[in-house]
């Protein structure tokens, strides 16, 4: 069975076919590093851990890309405080000593859940330059104007609008501030680039003036730059669906009037009694405190209990079910391993290891559909037990 990927633009499930044969070009976008990392980030970037792991498992070459967002992203969709400047304020330190704290933490994070790196990890505030250029197409083409030091897109010059998200133009979220809604032409534009009030630190020289880019053309400008105009998978979470990625897609397509991304996988939310969690809303558990007292091989196990698109609720009762069917795997894996080093050549040790063979076909047939890590495990789990009770 080929791997086939449910792709959100389309809402169906799609044979994976690369640009390039053999090769995978992968984007997601990542943390804005104004805090220590949750396990509802936890569960984002263990899913396309997974799912990057499975491709090279699988054969591919894959380069993957995933950005820091360090300027731009603002408390409010077009107003409000940047969030690392509000950090930093709050701290009483210097904006770029936050970034490099909650970056190096971000890091040592996913790095102690076995979540492998991004080939490819840009910087937002790296690539001013090239979120400049792109502004400056869409200004050419007519997409985007300026407006009292700031750049806003025109969305009534696309019809991109929805593609990813299938929301109505009337739906996207108008700014804010009365400032920000008067510089519009239309109260859905959305601003590519912002012109620094004098309080604002993060600052760079435009062709506009003193400013900072918006949070949705980093990612952008970012993608193109790593991965080229159209490329395979672009993945984040369903929470950034609107308005941030399909603010991507237009001002991608619009700038290079060429398809963006072919394939967009979004991860459903951590959730806690239903509701996701948050640091605004303080129901969270950082990374580090879920470290303190579970295997990260248990943390792992019980964010893939459900399919990467769905939400799994947080409670201890689900990480101490995770922690038992952990157990049973890794001692059966022992087992196992022992029992091929050892097993004599006879009908039923081949008839043994022809059903660990199985088990092995089963496991990539889930994968292949759509990454469905809770069947492949359910398939481990079921031959765990076998295991477990049969060479114990």
């Amino acid at each position: 069975m080929p791997l086939r990927i449910f792709n959100v633009i389309g809402r169906e499930k799609q044979d994976f076919i690369p640009l390039q044969e053999g090769y995978v070009g992968m984007y997601v976008c990542g943390p804005t590093v104004y805090d220590h990392a949750h396990l509802g980030h936890a569960k984002n970037y263990i899913s396309f851990d997974v799912v990057v792991r499975y491709l090279r498992y699988s054969g591919y070459r894959v380069l993957y890309v995933q950005n820091i967002t360090d300027v731009g992203h603002l408390t409010e969709t077009e107003s409000g405080e940047d969030r690392i400047l509000k950090k930093a304020r709050s701290m009483q330190a210097k904006p770029m000593q936050i970034v490099e704290t909650y970056t190096r933490s971000y890091f040592e994070d996913m790095d102690a859940l076995g979540v492998v790196r991004p080939d490819i990890s840009p910087r937002a505030s790296g690539h001013v330059p090239e979120q400049i250029k792109m502004v400056e197409t869409l200004i050419r083409k007519g997409h985007a104007y300026e407006a009292n030091g700031s750049v806003y897109f025109d969305v009534t010059t696309t019809n991109a609008f929805g593609k990813l998200s299938n929301r109505k133009l009337e739906e996207q979220e108008e700014g804010t501030r009365e400032a920000v809604r008067g510089e519009k032409r239309n109260p859905q534009d959305f601003a590519l680039w912002k012109r620094a009030d004098p309080e604002h630190i993060l600052r760079w020289d435009s062709p506009w003036g003193e400013g900072f880019p918006g949070w949705h053309i980093e990612c952008s400008a970012m993608a193109m730059k790593y991965l080229g105009v159209t490329f395979d998978i672009h993945g984040g979470g369903i929470d950034n669906m609107f308005p941030h990625n399909e603010c991507e897609i237009i001002q991608s397509e619009a700038a290079n009037d060429a398809e963006f991304a072919r394939y967009w996988m979004l991860v459903g939310s951590l959730t806690v009694d239903g509701i996701k969690m948050s640091k605004s809303l303080g129901n969270f558990v950082t990374v580090k405190d879920a470290l303190a007292k579970y295997r990260p091989e248990v943390i792992r196990m019980s964010v893939l209990s459900a399919h990467y698109s769905n939400p799994v609720d947080y409670s201890e009762e689900a990480l101490q079910g995770a922690r038992g069917g952990w157990e049973r795997l890794n001692n059966a894996f022992r087992l196992v391993s022992k029992k091929r080093e050892t097993a004599p050549d006879s009908d039923e040790g081949n008839s043994f290891f022809a059903r660990v063979d199985q088990t092995l076909v089963d496991f990539k047939e889930a994968m292949d559909d759509d990454f469905n890590a809770p069947k492949a495990i359910a398939g481990l789990q079921e031959f765990a037990r076998d295991v477990n009770s049969l060479l114990n």
